[in-house]
């Protein structure tokens, strides 16, 4: 099943689908550095631009589009404006390059999108019937949707994501993947031989480990057993409450890129070209390999019960 990616990032939706078996054969991102890391572990090809740039007949015909569109308008942590917010558009964007797909006889048998917890919720969920109705009505889909935790398929990080899956077909039934029983720990992931530059110094120690100042007030705890949400902004090394810190050798640290990536499900052959600050970025942007795979094969098995698999 040839498969087009947006949003693509450094790949983990697109990781997930190529191991269940399907074929990447278009992605896009706009931002330099991930197409960096993305070209230096995948020989898919990608292309570097603003997807509201590109034009329509540049996108190959495909049997899945798949899409981490961007979350920021949705974000429990951003200022939550929507489709007010012009990056909320861009899910408009995915709609119309689907439209355009329709429109010249070519649609696309399945849409898999992803997206923060919160855009479910978002302005008492409005946003998210106005992106249903949409994949519904306007574009003839059955739509199914579910928030998926990263920590019940397979890795130690707390990661709740909506997820949006869509067929074409009428008939087919489709049931999210089941839950795993989590056997690992954030200790399992960690690097031994860890570059000092990761350890905090004493002078920042009791800023990162307070438990916050002024009218806000979280508990900052380290050491945990299954990690905090990876973030975008890990380089800027936020309160402990926030961050993930763990405790080696006597001594408190950040997480290095490499425990950051075991932690989306990207093994140690995967390629970290970038700088500290952009991999951070990166790792925290992704989708966990791991949940896109098992969503990836449930949609497999879907579509292998109607002979819609080829």
């Amino acid at each position: 099943m040839k498969v087009v990616s947006f949003f693509s990032g450094i790949g983990g939706l697109d990781k997930g689908f190529s191991d269940a078996g399907y074929e990447v054969i278009w992605a896009n991102d706009f931002d330099k550095y991930a197409v960096e890391t993305y070209k230096a572990n995948y020989d898919n090809t990608i292309v570097l631009g603003d997807i509201n740039a590109i034009a329509l007949d540049e996108i190959p015909d495909c049997d899945v589009i798949i899409g981490g569109f961007p979350c920021q308008p949705f974000s429990m942590m951003g200022e939550q404006r929507g489709f007010e917010d012009a990056r909320g558009t861009l899910f408009f964007r995915i709609a119309e390059v689907i439209k355009d797909k329709i429109d010249k006889g070519h649609k696309p048998k399945v849409i898999v999108l992803e997206n923060v917890k919160a855009l479910r919720t978002h302005d008492h969920g409005r946003t998210f019937s106005t992106i249903k109705r949409i994949l519904e009505e306007d574009l003839g889909y059955k739509v199914y949707d579910e928030i998926l935790n990263s920590a019940d398929h397979g890795v130690p990080q707390t990661r709740n994501r909506t997820y949006i899956v869509c067929f074409a077909n009428e008939d087919v039934e489709f049931s999210f993947p089941e839950k795993e029983v989590l056997t690992k720990t954030l200790q399992d992931v960690l690097e031994q031989d860890v570059d000092p530059k990761y350890f905090l110094s004493e002078k920042i120690l009791p800023t990162i480990l307070s438990n916050g100042t002024g009218g806000y007030h979280a508990k900052s705890e380290i050491d945990l057993k299954v990690a905090r949400p990876l973030c975008a902004t890990m380089a800027k090394m936020h309160r402990a409450c926030q961050d993930n810190y763990v405790t080696q050798r006597g001594k408190v640290r950040r997480l290095t890129p490499r425990e950051c990536a075991r932690l989306q499900g990207f093994d140690d052959s995967f390629v970290i070209p970038v700088s500290d600050c952009q991999a951070y970025k990166q790792f925290g942007n992704a989708v966990t390999v791991n949940v896109s795979k098992a969503v990836a094969e449930s949609v497999r098995t879907s579509l292998e019960n109607v002979g819609e698999w080829a």
